[in-house]
């Protein structure tokens, strides 16, 4: 172990030591939710920080098993601004269900600190602990409603079918250490460039495998089938964790292992499969675009809608994917991006919107709320357009990033079925606001005050508005880190 080992960790060190050493002891002799709220909160904000002052040196950490600096910190600082925009969602939302625990917000920074290690990852091993210790976290918080079918139902759905995309990932990567002799992301690519692989068709085996295991994290086509009922029988406030956040950190994982297995351009050894894996993950990217965007159509549940429509959102994401290009893993991260904070911002008005009992979430709720509470109405308009990808919000050029990458990558097909998938998804988005503001309610319901969920809504919509209309902010640092 170097110095700067450590250093260079210590986002990582601080939000495990926090959760662990320190955040355990405090909830087993001090059961008092606030105190414990702020320190998690805390605990994300001083993360975050040293994940930003840490960033400008990249190099690798613990014999080369992690990464530090660059692409992993923006990662970091990604997850931590999402984990504290659920935690200020959440606790109006749980109080109101009578339902705020300590564990929520210790199961909510344990999730964040197994995406910090999936984006920090350079190792196959360190890549599946952070994904396991994210995933369970989920699993667990998807049942937080105990007493409530529907919640326990997403929790054991959830479970099953997530360990079972974990048997392909794990086999995966047996797979690609078998074909290489080695589990460092590094050492894989450069077999793959350089032809000097053990089994060739191992690489390939593997690759696909763990495609498979990653496309269940994202809810990529036909993995998607837990994503709509999961999404809506977990509390709202964890949905919109998992939908984003989560999404986030599967594409964390996703891009190096790509880069890694299917570098375009290779050599040899990686000449004979890459462009076959390459048209796999168009052509998975296209179905899901369709699928997500025709079925959210038929939704009259908001959280299934945008259930649907995040199932959509993972095929234009997938698109960098395929261009196997640093443009294309710009587009991601940009996207991304943007994703995390319209997404959060659509959920945690339909938070608001949703009763104590967990009704109140069906579209024709929304029913002239732009007359009862027109700022609502409004930042949901807003997380509407956004998502739709109409100028100027940050959802248009997110899509544009990645729409260009394909084109220059020689999937113009698959730009056109992005494109036609987007115009789909215009007619549920647009759908929302005409419901808001062009139809009466037949019988109205109050949504509930805001408090520090405001906060929320507030960064989220700044964020979308500012990252649509100078984008160059958010380029600009990936051209730094």
């Amino acid at each position: 172990m170097q110095p700067f080992d450590l250093v260079g960790s210590l986002p990582l060190i601080v939000i495990w030591l926090a959760l662990g050493a320190v955040g355990i002891v405090i909830q087993a002799f001090v059961r008092n939710t606030k105190l414990v709220f702020g320190y998690y909160a805390g605990t994300l904000a001083v993360t975050g920080t040293l994940a930003a002052l840490t960033s400008y040196h990249k190099t690798t950490a613990f014999q080369h098993m992690i990464t530090v600096g660059g692409y992993a910190n923006y990662f970091d600082v990604l997850f931590c601004a999402a984990g504290l925009m659920t935690m200020l969602a959440a606790r109006p939302y749980l109080q109101r269900s009578e339902s705020e625990y300590d564990e929520f917000y210790t199961l909510l920074v344990s999730a964040v600190s197994g995406m910090i290690l999936m984006a920090h990852s350079n190792n196959l091993v360190v890549t599946f602990v952070g994904v396991e210790l994210m995933s369970i976290s989920f699993y667990v918080m998807a049942g937080f409603f105990k007493m409530q079918e529907r919640s326990v139902e997403a929790a054991l759905k959830y479970f099953l079918l997530g360990a079972f995309a974990s048997g392909f990932l794990v086999y995966g990567m047996a797979l690609l250490y078998g074909a290489t002799g080695s589990l460092d992301y590094v050492d894989i690519g450069l077999a793959a460039h350089g032809g000097t692989l053990r089994f060739p068709l191992l690489l390939a085996a593997g690759a696909v495998l763990m495609t498979i295991g990653l496309s269940f994290k994202v809810a990529a086509f036909p993995f998607h089938q837990w994503a709509p009922d999961v999404y809506e029988g977990s509390p709202t406030a964890v949905t919109a964790f998992m939908s984003t956040a989560g999404k986030a950190a599967a594409f964390s994982a996703f891009i190096p292992i790509i880069m890694a297995v299917m570098p375009v351009g290779a050599g040899a050894a990686a000449a004979a499969y890459a462009p076959q894996l390459q048209m796999v993950l168009a052509i998975i990217a296209a179905i899901t675009m369709l699928v997500g965007n025709i079925s959210a159509i038929a939704q009259t549940n908001v959280k299934r809608m945008l259930a649907y429509s995040s199932i959509a959102h993972a095929g234009y994401l997938m698109m960098g994917l395929v261009s196997g290009s640093a443009d294309g893993a710009a587009g991601i991260l940009f996207y991304v991006t943007s994703y995390v904070f319209m997404q959060i911002g659509a959920f945690v008005i339909v938070g608001l919107v949703e009763k104590a009992d967990g009704t109140n979430v069906m579209l024709d709720d929304y029913r002239g709320l732009g007359k009862r509470q027109p700022l609502l109405a409004g930042l949901m308009a807003v997380f509407m357009f956004s998502l739709a990808g109409i100028p100027p919000f940050a959802g248009f050029f997110g899509k544009y990033l990645l729409f260009l990458s394909a084109i220059e990558a020689g999937f113009t097909w698959l730009t056109i079925v992005a494109v036609v998938s987007s115009v789909i998804s215009v007619y549920f988005y647009l759908g929302m606001v005409v419901k808001m503001y062009f139809q009466e309610a037949e019988h109205a319901t109050e949504p509930a005050p805001t408090g520090m969920a405001g906060i929320t809504l507030a960064v989220a919509t700044i964020a979308v508005v500012v990252l649509g209309v100078l984008p160059s902010l958010l380029l600009n640092i990936y051209r730094t880190w």
